[in-house]
């Protein structure tokens, strides 16, 4: 099986170009390579494709990256990711030192239930901090650590590309996401996938374990393995393979699955939906809400979630009218399928982005 290769995400890239943007700023000498911090604390090297003053009294600087995304089949791959650096308004006290903008080809907001709130460029949290910490990693070294700094992030092809995506029916108008966690792009392969639960699974049996957690990311596996402290070796990072997963820890004997999944994804399992990625089909909200009036949700409560544009919104709805029990009646259907799809006993976690297990069921 051949390997395939990782790249990295939309955010590293615009980290980097804003990184030798501001270099370029502070000391009027071009990049052709800047090294960044990523989240887990490693550091990468990136080479920058262009860097240049944008006037002639040298006060906006600009870099750029071409997205590498590995083997990944992304639609951003081979995209210009472009940042503009210049002086902001220090005395204004509404801002952060460090504002970031988005440019051209960069999506807009413009409907709830998004990691990022109506009207502000579709940049996404993580993105932000990874852009905030390269640039002023920057203005460290240029003995510039009191300046105020506008960011503007854009890629050129970024309107194009977005026809390709979903991202208008989200909400997202006018371009992409800047989007990833963890910087880098790890290859959507379902051979690769599967191999590696499978493998992770012979892993946990070998060890002699009787209980497996089965994650659909990392911040929903590292708010289980907090709570619970198995060895590492417990750990199976399922991504969206739920029924495969379910499947085979079955096959493997297991005595207890721990399921830790966001809402949109155990909502999913509670709708019975096999593969939890959105390529896969985006959630409708309309069946969403069809499956909340069948655990009982009465037609006020079905009333309030129409319009929800997202199942996170959908979320953010019921938790608005402290709707807990229709919360926990949703992980318990999931739970319910986990258990018949694999024959094992089955716990359900709810996590959310804060890494905070909401609600705990079986």
């Amino acid at each position: 099986m051949k390997k395939l290769r990782s790249g990295y995400t939309t955010g590293a890239c615009a980290a980097a170009s804003a990184k030798a943007a501001a270099m370029l700023l502070f000391t009027g000498v071009a990049q052709d390579t800047v090294e960044i911090p990523f989240p887990d604390g490693s550091r990468v090297q990136f080479d920058i494709v262009q860097s240049r003053f944008l006037d002639d009294a040298h006060s906006r600087a600009m870099a750029s990256v071409i997205k590498d995304a590995g083997d990944d089949p992304d639609v951003t791959n081979g995209a210009r990711i472009d940042a503009t650096v210049y002086a902001g308004d220090c005395d204004d006290g509404r801002r952060e030192p460090l504002m970031i903008l988005g440019g051209k080809g960069v999506g807009e907001i413009t409907k709830r239930g998004l990691a990022v709130s109506v009207g502000n460029p579709a940049i996404n949290p993580v993105p932000q901090k990874m852009i905030r910490e390269a640039v002023t990693e920057a203005m460290g070294a240029a003995g510039k650590e009191d300046c105020c700094l506008d960011i503007s992030i854009s890629i050129p092809d970024g309107e194009e590309l977005a026809l390709k995506t979903l991202n208008s029916r989200l909400g997202i108008v006018g371009g992409l996401s800047v989007l990833g966690t963890t910087g880098i792009v790890r290859p959507i392969s379902a051979d690769a996938w599967t191999a590696t639960i499978s493998t992770s699974m012979d892993v946990a049996k070998e060890a002699g374990l009787e209980d497996v957690i089965l994650s659909t990311g990392r911040t929903s596996e590292r708010a289980v393995q907090e709570a619970l402290h198995l060895p590492e070796e417990a750990q199976v990072m399922m991504g969206d393979y739920l029924h495969f997963s379910l499947d085979e820890a079955g096959k493997h004997g297991f005595k207890r699955i721990h399921l830790a999944a966001m809402w949109a994804k155990v909502m999913k399992a509670g709708m019975k939906i096999p593969q939890t990625h959105v390529r896969n089909g985006a959630l409708e909200v309309q069946a969403a809400l069809d499956f909340l009036q069948g655990l009982g949700a009465d037609d006020t409560l079905i009333d309030a979630l129409q319009g929800s544009n997202t199942a996170r919104e959908i979320y953010g709805r019921l938790v608005d009218r402290d709707e807990r029990e229709m919360i926990t009646k949703v992980c318990e259907a999931a739970r319910e399928y986990a258990m018949e799809v694999s024959g094992l006993e089955v716990t359900v976690y709810l996590v959310d982005a804060t890494t905070t297990i909401v609600t705990r069921t079986g």
